[in-house]
């Protein structure tokens, strides 16, 4: 099913909604112009990891000797901070940074007419136990 978000003028860059679609709720982010959408569950343990931090990766800075001088948080590499347990994914993959095989459920965003629209499959949110 289609589900029309919001206006592309009404996510900036940097910003996300949260919006419920069919029996999901999604995170939909603007990261540096690439509209991207993931179901707000993290694979960790469930929790709403749409509603967590933007924040740019850490990388360790090194000495040519390869000894650690310091760190910064990355102005290219963000990352989507699940806010129970500090898992993070990579904010356009969502790829896990720690395990690059575990990933959030993308969610396939188009613009139509100035709009975001998400497109869910009509199975989303069903969830087989075994």
């Amino acid at each position: 099913m289609e589900y029309r978000i919001c206006n592309v003028e009404d996510l900036p860059e940097g910003e996300r909604v949260i919006a419920e679609v069919g029996d999901i709720e999604i995170g939909v982010f603007n990261i540096k112009g690439r509209y991207v959408a993931y179901e707000n569950r993290c694979m960790h343990q469930g929790g709403p990891v749409c509603r967590g931090r933007l924040l740019g990766r850490w990388e360790e800075l090194l000495s040519p000797e390869k000894k650690v001088t310091g760190g910064r948080h990355s102005d290219t590499d963000i990352d989507i901070v699940c806010p129970w347990h500090g898992w993070e994914y990579d904010a356009l993959t969502g790829e896990n940074i720690a395990d690059r095989t575990i990933r959030l459920r993308k969610i396939e965003l188009f613009v139509d007419d100035g709009a975001l629209v998400a497109l869910v499959p009509d199975e989303a949110g069903v969830r087989v136990d075994g």
